[in-house]
């Protein structure tokens, strides 16, 4: 008899995800499902799986995530999915407090939830903690050639690992570039062992960032915490913006705050159920 499970659809800012809770169901080939899960016309349709459980060593996390593009890939950490989650385990009873330490596979992140006055999750800020510009393991150094039709376009571009590996790339413009031809041939540039995220931003206002994202393994989407994290920390270490920075992705805005106290970048945003219900395990 094929086995159902329970699932849960979420987005943060557009950043779709399909969650379960693993301390009621053992899910042993997330790759797998995620794949088939994820897809838009045979199963539920989404950027990948998120799997909630408990934490699997001394970290003293309240709980875990595993995320799962939609490719099957697993993924470091995504921040508007560690946003979800938060408002999963308050507003379900699972966890009813105000702070959540979750650990992910770039280490214990910090949820502030922000709860209204009906007792819903209104919006959470999470500790990203610090951003790195070095990371060999993630990005050789090695030059970035982009298509020709970004030629006289590129105001500057850095590399930023939030754990998990972005590339960004500020542009003078955004209209006319084919972000979706470029994404995909630099995820898997030679330069990125990893492969890679890439984000292209452009200056639009004061501290405003209008960002676009092609998510390794996913593919556009429509926002992406980490990216939108890496953003404002390379434009902020580029003189471009300041470090509190507002970035517009498709999918709505997300407030972004890298302290100066602690080197720590404060991610700030919305999370919101989409639908529930029962899928096969197969």
């Amino acid at each position: 008899m094929t086995q159902l499970v329970h699932f849960t659809k979420m987005h943060g800012a557009g950043n779709d995800y399909i969650y379960v809770d693993t301390s009621l169901y053992d899910v042993p080939n997330p790759a797998a499902q995620s794949i088939a899960w994820s897809r838009p016309h045979t199963g539920i349709g989404s950027d990948g799986l998120v799997l909630i459980g408990r934490p699997h060593d001394n970290t003293q996390a309240d709980f875990s995530m595993r995320i799962f593009n939609a490719d099957g890939s697993e993924a470091m950490m995504c921040g508007n999915a560690s946003r979800c989650i938060g408002k999963y385990l308050y507003e379900k009873g699972v966890f009813h407090k105000p702070v959540i330490r979750l650990q992910t596979r770039s280490g214990v992140k910090v949820l502030q939830l922000h709860i209204t006055a009906d007792d819903k999750v209104e919006s959470v800020t999470v500790d990203m903690l610090e951003p790195r510009f070095e990371q060999p393991e993630q990005y050789t150094g090695a030059e970035i050639k982009l298509p020709a039709d970004f030629d006289g376009h590129v105001v500057a571009a850095k590399f930023v690992s939030m754990g998990n590996p972005h590339y960004v790339i500020f542009v003078d413009r955004m209209e006319g570039l084919d972000i979706a031809r470029a994404g995909k041939l630099l995820e898997r540039d030679e330069a990125f062992p990893e492969r890679c995220n890439i984000e292209f931003a452009q200056l639009v206002g004061n501290d405003q960032i209008r960002t676009r994202v092609w998510e390794r393994g996913s593919g556009i989407t429509q926002a992406c915490g980490t990216g939108a994290c890496a953003t404002a920390a390379a434009a902020a270490s580029l003189g471009l913006a300041s470090r509190h920075p507002a970035v517009l992705m498709d999918g709505g805005t997300l407030d972004i705050r890298w302290s100066a106290n602690d080197d720590h970048i404060y991610m700030t945003g919305p999370a919101a159920f989409v639908f529930e219900g029962d899928i096969p395990m197969g």
